[in-house]
This record gives C-alpha cells, sequence and structure tokens, in this order.
C-alpha cells in the first residue's frame, strides 16, 4: 500500500483494521523512498531539508514518509528552537533491514522475478480484477432489480 494522500498515513484505518501487525510492518517499509529514509536516519538524526538534500527527493514527499514512518512508531523527532530532528526510534530494524539483505543473497534476489514483486504492474492487474469483479456484480445487482420490478432480464 501507498501512503495515504488523505491522511498523510502509510495505511488507512480502515485498512488497518483488517491487517496483521507484522503486515504493517513490511508494507510501512515497502516503498524504496522510505527505505532511503530509514537508512539515512540509521546514521543519525537529520531534518527535513537535510533529507531533502541528500536524497534528491521533493520536501513534501519527505515530509509524507516520515509521517507515516511516525505513525507505525519508526522515526520520531525531536524539537529545537524551529527545527525538528528525525531519527529511528527503533535501532534494531536496522537489524531486520540487515537480515532482509542477507535472505536477498541467498535466494540470489529471486524476489526481482517474482511476477507479484512488480507492483506497478501487480497494481494495474490488481485493479483489473477489481474492475471486473465489480462489474459482475454491478450486472448481477442489475439482474435482481430487473426480477423485482417485474422487467425481462437479458
Amino acid at each position: 500500500m501507498a501512503i495515504d494522500n488523505d491522511a498523510g498515513r502509510c495505511v488507512s484505518a480502515d485498512i488497518a483494521a483488517g491487517i496483521s501487525p507484522a503486515a504493517a510492518l513490511f508494507h510501512s517499509l515497502a516503498d524504496e523512498n522510505r527505505l532511503r529514509i530509514v537508512a539515512r536516519l540509521a546514521r543519525g538524526e537529520a531534518r527535513v531539508v537535510d533529507l531533502v538534500g541528500e536524497l534528491g527527493l521533493a520536501q513534501s514527499t519527505v515530509s509524507k514518509h516520515l509521517a507515516c514512518l511516525r505513525d507505525c512508531d519508526l522515526v520520531d523527532y525531536r524539537a529545537e528552537g524551529r527545527q525538528s530532528f528525525y531519527s529511528l526510534t527503533r535501532p534494531e530494524l536496522m537489524d531486520l533491514l540487515a537480515s532482509a539483505e542477507h535472505l536477498l543473497a541467498a535466494t540470489g534476489h529471486a524476489v526481482v522475478l517474482c511476477p507479484v514483486h512488480d507492483t506497478q504492474h501487480g497494481a494495474v492487474d490488481a485493479r483489473r480484477a477489481l474492475q471486473a469483479e465489480l462489474e459482475h456484480d454491478l450486472e448481477h445487482l442489475d439482474q435482481q432489480t430487473g426480477e423485482r420490478e417485474g422487467k425481462p432480464v437479458s
């Protein structure tokens, strides 16, 4: 899942209610830019302006990803005057990411070849499947409505 643009959160409340904490954690790390931010913060705290300059991302992008990571309690900030300094709240997160890198090295990065991995195409396929399901449901509702109103059903 991507950031919920309405709330700036990683996972909307509706979706969060139905997924396990492990899935939510891995979802929060599923974005490459969030991983880059986490990796940078592993080296020490940083301001949004620092992350923008070092990672080459837009300020709004960095802010939204930081909000996501804060919602997941993986990142927090401390205020100093008018500046906010962001840091990791859970240093063991880097152990998890190191284990993931070790696993990727051991599997020959097979995940790259996984057909589900391609999120752009995966999202398109998922959208098509949902659209087909919606069209089927609408057709079924039309049939039910026609039967109730005594209209012939084609």
